[in-house]
């Protein structure tokens, strides 16, 4: 199943080049109260919306994909975990993408930060570029949603806690601020085009990427060269946070940056998962 979130507050599946329009079933998700519970209420309250969605998918509305204006199709997740140079090789890259460059080395561990959720967007809203004197680059990963909690999980059960997977712009800011700092700049955490359910993706540590800026591959790679597995990445992260529903992590990017500018059109090309184009724009 691929599940979007588009024209703002309507929901929707994909199937071809159509969105079935199902925002109906979200009136299947209990009434909530202040204080609200940590995670996003769509992957907290999924089984109840599904069931909805099988009785309304029939019947309901059908758009144009290609009409449709596509937001990020998680709102609201505690967290968005980002993975530091998940890649193999580095001591013998060769490549100078500025100050404030992560620091992991071949054979050290897992390497975290924190994007704030605030600079969650999505395909439509384009990417609003800050500080345009300094160097931006987008980094295409595979991102991880979660959706049962759990903390201390082990690499055995490690799969049974993702709802999906979708394409992730891990923007970055070049500069000696924290990569935190950097990285969770409005907008910066750009996800979409949706969300494909686990069970369609039969194997996340074998899927081609592609990153292009302006026709020009920068990225050309499988996930199957990360340093770090979608198991040892979940295991990991929660041996440091409890992972609720909705919470994203994205694992790492090859090799292969560009910088971009006001203007750029971006497009990431996931097997199994889409085709993600992108506009950079200015900020303000």
């Amino acid at each position: 199943m691929r599940i979007c979130r588009f024209n703002q507050d309507r929901l929707g599946l994909v199937e071809g080049a159509a969105i079935i329009d199902v925002t109906a079933a979200l009136e299947a998700m209990p009434a909530l109260r202040w204080p609200l519970p940590p995670g996003d209420p769509l992957i907290q309250h999924w089984p109840v919306i599904k069931a909805r969605i099988d009785e309304l998918k029939g019947r309901a509305p059908r758009i144009a994909l290609a009409d449709a204006a596509l937001n990020s199709p998680i709102s609201t997740p505690s967290k968005v975990i980002g993975i530091a140079r998940n890649r193999r090789g580095l001591a013998q890259e060769k490549i100078d993408i500025g100050g404030g460059a992560d620091a992991r080395q071949d054979g050290d561990p897992i390497q975290m930060f924190i994007k704030a959720p605030s600079a969650i967007a999505g395909p439509s809203e384009g990417v609003a570029l800050r500080f345009p004197d300094r160097r931006s680059d987008p980094e295409a990963e595979l991102s991880i949603i979660i959706g049962k909690p759990g903390t201390d999980i082990s690499q055995d059960d490690a799969m049974d806690h993702v709802f999906g997977y979708c394409i992730g712009l891990d923007m970055t800011l070049r500069g000696k601020e924290s990569p935190s700092s950097r990285k969770s700049i409005d907008t910066y955490a750009l996800l979409g085009p949706w969300i494909v359910t686990a069970d369609e993706l039969v194997d996340p540590d074998n899927v081609d990427t592609l990153l292009e800026v302006n026709g020009a591959v920068i990225q050309r790679s499988n996930t199957r060269d990360l340093a770090f597995n979608m198991r040892e990445i979940i295991a990991h992260a929660s041996s440091f946070y409890t992972l609720l529903p909705g919470d994203v992590i994205m694992v790492g990017t090859p090799v292969g940056f560009a910088p971009v500018k006001v203007g750029d059109r971006v497009v990431a090309d996931f097997a199994g998962l889409g085709r993600m184009e992108v506009l950079m724009r200015a900020h303000g």
